[in-house]
């Protein structure tokens, strides 16, 4: 571990630092642990040395959940059970320990699958439901995936938002949650009236089977409300401020537009429900709803994705994650963690300057930069004068 000889920088009272974490039987690492001394902090070495899965940790104590695979059992070193996660923390000048175990437990021995249980406790103090940590420690991470924000579909562009919106509100995480239950409830009913009309060699819909699709019907209208008037609220500040990086980071004008796509914007949601009754019976979904906005990305009278380049596309990655960051440190007083992995990867060295002057010299927060290359890393890192830690894995 090098430490690079710059005086320390003098840090504000209220902030937030992960100052060590500890890996047991974690993806590749066995037993190992890492003290962060700086707030800047450098990981670099080749691929599959554990650069990716140490961030990955990071993002477990912040969310209580991988950032890269959905199943805790794929973040279990292969051949062990379970594993285990420590963190110590400073917030606001308090100290804080964090503990994330999952311990594993045969699920079916026929087909050799295996599930577990999962607890995550703040001071020895468990959580009954984990929905409760999410903003206690605010996080942004950029990773190589992310792109599909840009180019991919409507999900990605959702799930960003989502993540944002529920580190800033609790209540809008409740809904959503609530919202995806009887999301899923209204789904499989729709697909059972398709299973018995198929059964009776047509579709025969008691008046039982109706009021019930009427019931979850109206309980899917309140939360799905809610989510849709929080979207549209925060997204009117939001997305100037996302434009505003994004010319920033990329120094050349560009006629760039953003805006929020909803069905709700046309019409209530009840009326939606109506009217798309019939369809939703047909393909045995709901069509219609907060599960289906999106946000539409435009570069001159096209649509961004298909006609930018790879370094305006990690550009506007970068203005949306800085966005966040920006975002998150206004709510909650001091900055989020900042988790950039691989980076640097086909991205011109104007865009990476400006990208970490903005990460390592205008933002007072916590930040973790991975890289395979050391040379590079060091240079671009030293150019910003800023004190950094240097981890080689």
């Amino acid at each position: 571990m090098y430490l690079v000889p710059y005086p320390l920088t003098m840090y504000l009272s209220k902030m937030f630092r992960l100052n060590l974490i500890s890996l047991v039987q974690f993806k590749n690492y066995k037993k190992q642990t890492f003290h962060f001394t700086e707030r800047i902090t450098g990981i670099c070495g080749n691929n599959g040395t554990g650069k990716t899965n140490l961030l990955d940790a990071i993002h477990y104590l912040c969310f209580t959940k991988s950032y890269f695979t959905r199943s805790d059992v794929n973040s279990v070193q292969q051949g062990l059970s379970g594993f285990r996660i420590d963190g110590d923390l400073e917030l606001s000048g308090k100290k804080e320990k964090a503990i994330c175990i999952f311990r594993e437990t045969p699920s079916n021995q026929i087909t050799n699958r295996t599930g577990g249980k999962k607890e995550f406790s703040v001071n020895d103090e468990a959580y009954d439901k984990f929905s409760k940590h999410i903003g206690h420690y605010p996080c942004v991470i950029i990773a190589p995936d992310d792109a599909q924000m840009i180019i991919g579909g409507s999900e990605e562009r959702r799930k960003f938002l989502d993540s944002l919106l529920s580190q800033l509100d609790a209540s809008y995480l409740e809904k959503l949650i609530l919202y995806n239950k009887v999301l899923l409830q209204r789904n499989s009913l729709l697909r059972s009236f398709a299973e018995t009309g198929s059964k009776a060699g047509r579709m025969t819909l008691s008046d039982g089977n109706l009021s019930l699709l009427d019931v979850l019907d109206n309980q899917l209208i309140q939360p799905g409300e809610f989510v849709f008037n929080k979207r549209k609220e925060f997204l009117i500040s939001f997305l100037p401020i996302v434009k505003d990086l994004y010319l920033n980071i990329a120094q050349q004008p560009e006629e760039v537009s953003f805006s929020y796509e909803s069905e709700l914007l046309q019409c209530p949601f009840e009326e939606l429900l109506k009217a798309s009754r019939r369809k939703d019976m047909a393909v045995q979904r709901t069509t219609s709803g907060v599960h289906r906005d999106d946000l539409e990305l435009n570069l001159g009278q096209q649509a961004f994705k298909y006609i930018a380049s790879q370094g305006q596309r990690k550009s506007l990655l970068f203005a949306f994650k800085l966005a966040e960051m920006e975002v998150l440190k206004k709510e909650k007083g001091f900055a989020p963690l900042l988790l950039l992995d691989d980076v640097f990867e086909k991205l011109d060295e104007t865009r990476i300057s400006n990208l970490l002057q903005k990460v390592c010299v205008e933002n007072d927060g916590q930040v973790f930069i991975t890289d395979t290359d050391k040379k590079r890393l060091c240079r671009h890192i030293d150019e910003m004068g800023v004190a950094y830690q240097l981890i080689e894995l």
